[in-house]
């Protein structure tokens, strides 16, 4: 130690048993700017009362437990001290690793961030592609459904074009036909209109008994066949329907025309429905259903012509005529065996 440096007092140095004992020339500690350190002293010497110690005492044992309270409380400042000195490289050695973990995990944030979006662009890449590809795809049914739809359109257009071609060519074919047939039928009837009468003797009249009248009520029974036609001719014919009732068993010859199961006017088996009577006779004939519809068509022509003739049908000559060549036709029909199923 130094011991040119002047020594300070100790503050409780007239109560401190240290300082007593430094005062009897046993030890000398001295206190230098809060650092404890010891110094040889001289027996010899004594202290001066100008310096403010007190006077000598005689030596006073010190206790052990003091003497190592102030060496502790040296060791406590040294270790301050010593703390003090090192505190700033451990800080700065502190500082640096944790810059070293942040660089290493801003490195790693870093590589995963690259790699995520490594990822995202390659998912991103792999939907643009199927994007475009559904898009060349939609592209493609919108071009095919363009010429079908047009094509389609043209084959309706063309499909149209033919029918309405053939349909006026058969109008005009039909209008020529009419116009070479009708006009003598027209005639006929303008004439027969003039003074309608159901006298045979009229051309147009004639006409119609001829081609139509006729053969739809010529039946295979002649004899039964005639009286039918005059009962039309006289408006005393009547149909009934078959009553749902069960008939006695009989034998055919004795009824000949009295079955369920044989038409009276063309012999043949058949289920008949109905069943006509002629005049105020109380004999009834069993009927099939085709021999219903023929006499049905005569009879509906000769009524209307009995509302022309009674002035009932106020029309004009041409609404008439084409309504009695419809009534013509279902006679026509009738005959050849074309009639509605509930006849």
């Amino acid at each position: 130690m130094d011991s040119s440096e002047e020594c300070t007092g100790c503050p409780a140095r007239g109560k401190c048993p240290v300082y007593l004992a430094m005062s009897s020339g046993t030890v000398r500690y001295a206190a230098l700017e809060g650092n404890l350190r010891e110094e040889p002293w001289d027996t010899d010497s004594q202290p001066h009362p100008d310096e403010g110690h007190p006077p000598p005492l005689e030596a006073v044992p010190v206790p052990w437990k003091s003497t190592v309270s102030c060496k502790s409380h040296r060791e406590s400042s040294v270790a301050k001290e010593a703390q003090g000195e090192e505190g700033p490289a451990a800080t700065q050695l502190d500082v640096s690793r944790l810059r070293s973990s942040s660089m290493e995990i801003r490195e790693k944030g870093s590589e995963f961030l690259k790699e995520e979006l490594h990822k995202a662009q390659k998912e991103l890449k792999l939907k643009d592609e199927e994007c475009e590809r559904l898009s060349k795809v939609r592209e493609q049914l919108e071009r095919e459904l363009e010429e079908l739809t047009a094509s389609l359109f043209e084959e309706a257009h063309k499909m149209v074009r033919e029918a309405n071609m053939k349909q006026a060519a058969s109008e005009k074919q039909l209008k020529e036909a009419r116009g070479k047939v009708d006009t003598t039928l027209f005639a006929e009837f303008q004439a027969w209109r003039e003074s309608p009468t159901l006298d045979k003797t009229s051309p147009f009249l004639e006409r119609v008994y001829r081609e139509d009248v006729g053969p739809c009520l010529d039946f295979t029974m002649q004899e039964l066949s005639a009286l039918v036609r005059a009962a039309v001719e006289d408006n005393t014919l009547t149909i009934e329907p078959v009553a749902s009732q069960t008939l006695p068993t009989v034998k055919v010859a004795a009824v000949k025309y009295g079955s369920t199961n044989t038409c009276a006017l063309s012999g043949l088996s058949r289920t008949c429905r109905h069943r006509i009577r002629l005049g105020d006779s109380e004999s009834h004939y069993y009927i099939s259903p085709s021999s219903r519809a023929r006499i049905t068509a005569v009879c509906n022509f000769f009524t209307y012509i009995r509302y022309i003739q009674q002035g009932l049908v106020r029309q004009d000559a041409e609404p008439m005529f084409w309504e009695i060549t419809r009534l013509r036709k279902e006679m026509s029909l009738a005959k050849l065996g074309f009639f509605p199923q509930e006849a």
